[in-house]
């Protein structure tokens, strides 16, 4: 009997153990950096460990199932460097998951991989959630994408990236904090840290892939006042399917207000695809989108053509 008690003991230990470890971690020979030197700003709002919080219920995209990493507390920054012969190009990328989880793999890594092979520096912010966002209900996301990209600026050197060729890349809510990155990056949201927070945050280039958060359903799908377009916005590409629960107008009024604004815009929108497809290809149209990336990205010089 003492010797069953202590065996379930144990099970409940290795179980703890397990949970705590049952987070996503980057694959091994990368460079993995906190985004802050000690604790983030502001209050955590994580209500347990960081893990994979993915059920066997959930629909699989493209035949596979995805990482749906949750309670981040602790931000990340992982370089997967250019493979090949480099642009010097690096994007900045922001998985979505609606501010609640992480779709780490399918916005992630998996978009890391495509970026790589064309020779371009991908760095993969493993931001926090839940509940961090969209801006201004909560800074922590937005604070994180700012820190991400001044600190791709300050190592620009080191992982070989031309500072004046950083870009972001997000899906869903990380499409939401590609644009808020892109228009609040005049003021820090968070106290001085280092000098990465004296270099610019502002984004050169953004692809903004399915986004929410940025038309009000409430407002008949009015555009959202708090992402600030002006000129000086930088170029952004969207992508969005029609049929997409989340509602195609979150692009459209985007490429809207950047139109009016006179930013440098390439819109494109599918009449099938839905939502939280990635980069993984299906019979669909829209999955392809990473080809038109490919060309705009050399359209406005990003990329050599």
């Amino acid at each position: 009997m003492r010797g069953l008690r202590m065996m379930v003991l144990l099970g409940m230990v290795c179980g703890v153990a397990g949970a705590q470890q049952g987070g996503w971690k980057p694959a091994a020979g990368l460079t993995t950096l906190p985004l802050w030197p000690g604790a983030a700003p502001g209050p955590s709002t994580t209500t347990g460990p960081e893990e994979d919080q993915a059920k066997a219920t959930d629909k699989p995209i493209a035949g596979r199932p995805i990482i749906r990493l949750g309670n981040v507390s602790v931000p990340t920054l992982t370089v997967y460097p250019a493979k090949g012969k480099s642009t010097g190009a690096g994007v900045v990328v922001f998985p979505g998951g609606g501010y609640s989880i992480l779709a780490i793999d399918l916005e992630g890594t998996e978009v890391c991989d495509w970026l790589t092979s064309r020779g371009v520096a991908c760095l993969l912010v493993k931001y926090r959630v839940p509940g961090t966002g969209p801006y201004p209900k909560s800074a922590a996301a937005l604070e994180d994408a700012q820190r991400a990209v001044g600190m791709v600026r300050e190592h620009a050197a080191e992982w070989k990236i031309d500072p004046k060729r950083v870009g972001v890349l997000g899906f869903s809510a990380g499409g939401h904090l590609a644009a808020a990155v892109s228009t609040h990056y005049e003021t820090r949201l968070y106290p001085r840290v280092d000098a990465a927070d004296d270099l610019s945050c502002r984004p050169d280039f953004a692809v903004v892939v399915y986004p929410g958060y940025l038309a009000i359903e409430e407002k008949g799908m009015e555009f959202t006042a708090d992402i600030p377009v002006t000129k000086e916005t930088p170029p952004t590409f969207l992508v969005q399917a029609e049929d997409d629960p989340v509602h195609v107008e979150n692009a459209v009024e985007y490429f809207m207000a950047l139109k009016k604004a006179g930013v440098e815009t390439e819109l494109h929108v599918y009449s099938k695809g839905g939502h939280g497809y990635g980069l993984r290809r299906t019979e669909l149209p829209v999955t392809g989108w990473p080809d038109l990336v490919d060309v705009w990205m050399k359209t406005i010089g990003v990329v050599k053509k």
